[in-house]
């Protein structure tokens, strides 16, 4: 368990590490790099860099806050790696279906899986379900998502490295945008940025802006129309109870 800087949670959960390369969207993955300075760092956990791994010992963490928490759970990982067994993933949604005084956030790449999966989880309103599409090639991804029972689901496009026409938002609560960052980062159009914001607000769904990213992305920012856009879903128990 972790802080987290990423602008859409408040901490990270990682029950499960290690990852392979699916799309074009891992090209310069982060938690991959991470993975690596963790392990030249000695960390136990990464000692094994980016191999998929499980840690038993880490699901017991979410009990242990005293306060209820937004949490993303396996930022350096995918839950539904073909590499993670089914009876795994029940066990961290377990641990997530006994703590409904936090927010948890889950994101994939690997949205057949998941689909396939769906049915031998339990889906409590505290599970935020999204998946990754950084351009029209893995816009299945949304079909899938959407036929799953997650109370909220939710886009990551990031990084958005193409435009993203005629979004089918249709049971979709929020959608997040942001640039790639990094030593070789790829380009974001503004444009592309500025029509899935106008989707999104047609359709009724919350929008984030993220980053513009670039090599500094602090600098580059996050404003887009002179704004910032942090727009959430709807959602009660985080009301800090």
């Amino acid at each position: 368990m972790a802080q987290s800087s990423i602008e859409w949670t408040e901490m990270t959960w990682n029950p499960t590490t290690g990852c392979t390369k699916i799309s074009t969207g891992c090209k310069f993955c982060y938690a991959e790099v991470m993975s690596k300075r963790l392990k030249a760092m000695g960390i136990e956990k990464y000692k094994d860099g980016f191999k998929v791994r499980t840690h038993e010992d880490q699901l017991n963490i979410p009990y242990t806050w005293k306060s209820s928490k937004v949490v993303f759970v396996n930022s350096m990982s995918d839950l539904f790696h073909k590499d993670i067994p089914l009876e795994f993933i029940k066990k961290v949604f377990k641990v997530m279906n006994e703590n409904p005084q936090h927010v948890f956030q889950v994101l994939t790449k690997r949205a057949e899986r998941l689909y396939e999966l769906q049915n031998e989880l339990k889906w409590t309103h505290n599970i935020w379900m999204g998946v990754s599409v950084e351009n029209e090639n893995v816009i299945d991804r949304i079909s899938f998502l959407r036929k799953t029972k997650a109370k909220v689901k939710f886009l990551s496009c990031e990084p958005l490295i193409g435009p993203l026409k005629k979004l089918n938002l249709k049971k979709i609560d929020w959608v997040i945008v942001g640039g790639e960052s990094g030593h070789r980062p790829r380009p974001m159009d503004p444009d592309w940025v500025l029509d899935i914001q106008e989707q999104c607000e047609k359709a009724d769904v919350a929008f984030f802006f993220k980053q513009w990213g670039g090599r500094n992305k602090k600098a580059n920012g996050r404003l887009l129309n002179g704004r910032t856009y942090d727009e959430m879903p709807e959602y009660e128990l985080h009301k800090r109870v």
